[in-house]
């Protein structure tokens, strides 16, 4: 999709792959791809837009809308733009991309649920190098002090944003212990492991009283050899033959 726009966010996309496939296809997620607008659905935000891909192809997969759209990404008047609208695509559930602002969104999310009475939860896939701003920490301050233990936010710990390592731009360490200090639940995981994913994942869920945080260690460009741990692929398209190389990686050709 990345190599067929010439734009787009291939190393970011490939880091929560794994998550966002143990969220979708590992009957985590309570959604019904016919009834994308069903009260009772869990929300998902993706937080780090860029990695709208991903996604999409999720979504798509899914059901919520035909596959064939999918080599539209991010051309002239397609609904698969280069950061999710709500507006446009079923199953996104927040316009997002401006980066820092998924987890506040989901704080009102888990609000509104507890507000309403209804069972629904809201998760939200946050990078690292978003943890850097400084609206993600109100957010945690205010979903710990509501108690919404109906929210479930996780961190795709790759390591590296545009700029290079996250240690190097703004270190967040200690991640998890900053989490715990704003009252927050913390889990921690191996983003690639799905069976792993899926055990914590029951966990979050079980959780009672607080939110809670995943953080998930992952390698940008996961499964293609040039992308892992390069910088360089956080907004880089891959030309032909490059794609063609991906494609057979990742065993999908």
């Amino acid at each position: 999709m990345v190599g067929r726009a010439g734009s787009g966010h291939p190393g970011g996309s490939l880091s929560c792959a794994d998550i966002i496939a143990a969220l979708y296809f590992g009957d985590v997620l309570r959604v019904e791809p016919d009834q994308p607008n069903w009260p009772g659905r869990d929300r998902f935000v993706l937080s780090k837009g860029h990695a709208a891909p991903v996604l999409y192809s999720a979504l798509a997969r899914r059901g919520f809308f035909s596959e064939g759209l999918l080599p539209a990404l991010r051309q002239f008047g397609s609904p698969l733009q280069g950061h999710p609208d709500c507006r446009k695509v079923p199953g996104v559930e927040a316009s997002t991309g401006s980066l820092g602002q998924g987890l506040s969104i989901a704080v009102g999310m888990a609000l509104a649920a507890k507000l309403d009475v209804s069972d629904y939860r809201v998760w939200v896939l946050m990078g690292d190098g978003e943890c850097q701003e400084g609206q993600v920490w109100e957010a945690a301050m205010s979903a710990s002090h509501y108690k919404l233990d109906n929210l479930i936010a996780i961190v795709d710990h790759n390591h590296l944003q545009i700029d290079g390592r996250v240690e190097d731009v703004m270190s967040l360490d200690p991640l998890a212990e900053k989490f715990k200090a704003f009252g927050w639940h913390v889990l921690s995981v191996d983003g690639h492991d799905v069976e792993r994913l899926m055990d914590v994942f029951q966990q979050a869920i079980d959780v009672k009283g607080k939110p809670v945080v995943i953080v998930a260690e992952t390698v940008k460009g996961k499964g293609v050899s040039f992308m892992e741990g390069k910088k360089e692929w956080h907004g880089k398209a891959p030309d032909a033959g490059q794609v063609e190389q991906a494609l057979k990686q990742l065993a999908v050709v």
